[in-house]
């Protein structure tokens, strides 16, 4: 009972009510719920949603209201001091276990991301500033790039983390530049070796380290989210060593509002083994030795809008999905996809465009937008 109302009173620091009837109150269907939860954080929460023990209406709305009321500070299970030190203490994103991640997350059948998606197969955030579709927003996303690293025909463009090619198919369509992209997914290669087929895009089924080739221009869209603190420094040398002098280096990635390590427990072991969040100073302090910072963008809102379209297509395309996935995996799909939307929509987490000069834009870099 004392569990209950302890967790009743922080709810209500966030207008969460247990059994309530509006539609981000909390169902709750196992009492023994909040114990776990004051024992194991998020990682109990999610666990405990993924088997059923609660339910909620929009579960989006939920964790924006937790969130903003910061509950999260007011737990503190002990076992998440491991996930600190493991952090610290070991390198989890080293080249032995590069490959992890594709083979967890990225090859789970791209059937799922085809149902999820847009037709481009864009897996990162839309750009929303003058889109009303995800469609639009992804296209708009990818040509806002194009224009940030102003890219002209015959370039050369170096893809780190490329997915299925969607940046790359696009600047190749439109901008008449040949493009070679690296990923740890075979899945993604295959898929993206059939959407591109006919234009200059080379695949290399590679870790990012391994890169050892000029370019006119280098992008990376929403991987250095696996690269981690220890590697950061690392990462930048190869983006240095594969920019030609005179080009740009344009970072797309997710990041969080302080120094923390580690990673969400429930996300690091259901969604994406090995991730880590990075703020400003650490991208800021990485980059010092090789680059110049010319711009920084944040539109970290517009991922909740794009979480949102893809757990929509998620959701109307599940018949077609039910057949290869369980129940519990759509359970954790759908935890995935909420709790993230709300994240964003809590300004708790945040998207950068960062556009690197290796010598500085003599007169200066003027961003781009879209017309």
């Amino acid at each position: 009972m004392q569990t209950l109302a302890y967790i009743e009173e922080l709810l209500d620091r966030a207008d969460i009510r247990i059994n309530g009837s509006r539609p981000w109150d909390m169902q709750l269907h196992n009492p023994k719920l909040f114990n776990d939860v004051l024992a194991r954080g998020n990682l109990g929460l999610g666990e405990g949603y993924m088997q059923g023990d609660w339910d909620c209406e929009q579960l989006d709305e939920f964790f924006h209201r937790v969130l903003r009321a910061k509950l999260g500070d007011q737990i503190k299970p002990s076992r998440f001091l491991w996930h600190h030190l493991k952090a610290r203490l070991f390198n989890l994103q080293s080249s032995k276990r590069a490959f992890q991640v594709g083979q967890q997350h990225y090859d789970l059948g791209n059937r799922l991301y085809q149902a999820m998606l847009d037709e481009r197969m864009v897996y990162t955030c839309g750009y929303w500033h003058k889109a009303d579709n995800l469609a639009t927003a992804q296209r708009d996303k990818l040509e806002l790039i194009c224009r940030k690293l102003r890219l002209r025909p015959g370039m050369q463009v170096l893809d780190i983390g490329c997915g299925w090619g969607s940046f790359m198919k696009y600047a190749a369509e439109n901008y008449g530049v040949r493009c070679v992209g690296v990923t740890v997914s075979k899945e993604q290669v295959a898929l993206g070796e059939q959407l591109c087929k006919g234009l200059p895009i080379e695949f290399r089924l590679q870790d990012y380290r391994e890169i050892n080739q000029r370019f006119d221009a280098v992008v990376s869209i929403g991987m250095f989210e696996h690269v981690g603190q220890k590697n950061y420094a690392n990462f930048m040398d190869v983006a240095a060593r594969c920019l030609k002098n005179d080009g740009l280096f344009l970072l797309h990635t997710i990041g969080r509002n302080r120094d923390v390590r580690g990673t969400d427990p429930w996300i690091e072991r259901y969604i994406f083994t090995n991730g880590e969040l990075p703020c400003l100073a650490h991208i800021d302090q990485a980059s010092r030795a090789h680059f110049t910072a010319e711009d920084i963008h944040n539109f970290g809102a517009d991922y909740d809008r794009t979480l949102m379209a893809w757990h929509d297509n998620f959701e109307h395309n599940w018949e077609q999905l039910s057949d290869a996935y369980d129940t519990t995996f759509k359970r954790m799909w759908r935890y995935y996809l909420l709790s993230c939307a709300g994240a964003f929509r809590a300004r708790d987490l945040q998207l950068w465009q960062w556009v690197f000069s290796k010598e500085g834009v003599e007169g200066g870099y003027h961003r781009p937008d879209i017309d």
